[in-house]
């Protein structure tokens, strides 16, 4: 079993930051891509970040020289350090990760359970 575990949501003001962190937990063989999603009230969910193990990262465009993605691997965890936030930001958060519990199957996805983040104008 596999859990992916999510913190650092909050409200915050346009303009200021806040950092999520997502722990991988369970019965892990190895991790490849792990990342950040969102979803707005009545929009779709949408890619904002993603790294791959050696390091590759994706970006939304929305995003892109605001936000940070980064992991530490030793600890099974990924971070999204997002500044300059402004509240089309506003949305829950979820995390994202390609886990292999064993070497005898392939990966396949996991989700956390969301955080919301709100930011005021």
């Amino acid at each position: 079993q596999v859990q992916l575990v999510e913190s650092g949501g909050g409200l915050v003001q346009a303009g200021g930051s806040l950092r999520l962190s997502c722990a991988a937990s369970g019965t892990i063989f190895s991790i490849n891509a792990m990342g950040w999603y969102r979803q707005a009230p009545g929009k779709q969910r949408e890619l904002v970040a993603t790294m791959t193990s050696p390091g590759t990262t994706n970006y939304a465009d929305s995003v892109k020289g605001r936000f940070a993605i980064s992991r530490d691997n030793a600890k099974n965890t990924v971070y999204l350090q997002m500044s300059s936030l402004k509240p089309e930001d506003t949305a829950v958060y979820y995390c994202n990760a390609e886990i292999r519990s064993n070497r005898y199957y392939p990966s396949r996805d996991y989700w956390g359970q969301g955080t919301q983040v709100t930011v005021s104008s």
